[in-house]
């Protein structure tokens, strides 16, 4: 991966949490480590493969300069953010910012922060047995669309499918989407887990019908035990109502603990 650097920006800005910071203002020093291919760029001399780092300098002195912000974490955050919304070529962003005026009462060089946020390709199971299934499938999709840092990229067609686990219940409708997201595994759960809230699912009953069903099944080639979200799927490679619509759009996506592509894992099903 190729990087461009930009190193210690001055910026005086009016940002803390005393009054006296947001009166008076103070320097910052604000650095950032963009990650990227610009191949493209070096070889055809085509700088919209790369980032105009002139025009990044002066764009995020601008945001940095937007709303009065108490903590260097949410400044950082912030300015991250906007450079993967604003230049798609950009993989992943390390964002450092130093307070060399910290008013702490002790002599120091700058106290500092630093983040990195990356995108990530993650793979969303849906699915829906009560009342208008695709409305709800549907919505859910508009729903994740509009969620912070992240854009649907893939869709796969709606699949009828019998109930898993529990029989006597009404037919389901799923789906598999890809979406690109700078959101981490446990932020996109707990936004997954708000979408299904605001779309009346309710959990009674264990494998029981519900209005909609949003799992995270691959997200990367990450491998977490994490009880909030356990990845990849504990089960998605028994289910062939998720390994179906997910070999429609990404038949090669790799399981990282069965090391077995999708279309492998649901030829092992069928046969």
């Amino acid at each position: 991966m190729d990087k461009i650097y930009l190193k210690n920006i001055e910026i005086f800005a009016n940002h803390g949490v005393f009054q006296e910071e947001k009166t008076l203002g103070q320097k910052f020093i604000l650095s950032l480590e963009l990650f990227l291919d610009f191949s493209k760029a070096a070889k055809n001399g085509d700088l919209s493969a790369s980032v105009h780092y002139g025009e990044l300098c002066h764009n995020v002195e601008k945001v940095f300069n937007g709303e009065v912000c108490d903590l260097l974490e949410t400044l950082v955050y912030k300015i991250g953010a906007y450079v993967l919304d604003t230049y798609e070529v950009v993989k992943e962003v390390k964002v450092s910012l130093k307070k060399p005026w910290a008013p702490i009462g002790r002599h120091l060089d700058y106290a500092a922060v630093e983040t990195t946020i990356a995108r990530h390709k993650a793979y969303i199971a849906l699915g829906s047995n009560m009342g208008n299934k695709e409305k709800y499938i549907r919505k859910a999709i508009e729903k994740i669309s509009e969620l912070e840092g992240t854009k649907v990229t893939k869709e796969s067609e709606l699949l009828v499918t019998k109930p898993w686990g529990k029989e006597d219940q009404e037919d389901f409708l799923n789906a598999v989407i890809e979406v690109e997201t700078y959101l981490k595994p446990n932020e996109l759960m707990a936004e997954l887990l708000n979408i299904e809230s605001l779309l009346e699912r309710k959990r009674e009953i264990k494998w029981g019908p519900r209005t909609i069903d949003l799992d995270i099944i691959l997200f990367d080639d990450l491998v977490s035990n994490d009880e909030f979200v356990i990845l990849p799927h504990p089960l998605m490679h028994l289910r062939e109502f998720v390994l179906q619509p997910l070999c429609e759009i990404a038949p090669y996506a790799i399981h990282p603990l069965k090391n077995k592509r999708a279309f492998e894992l649901l030829e092992k099903i069928k046969n």
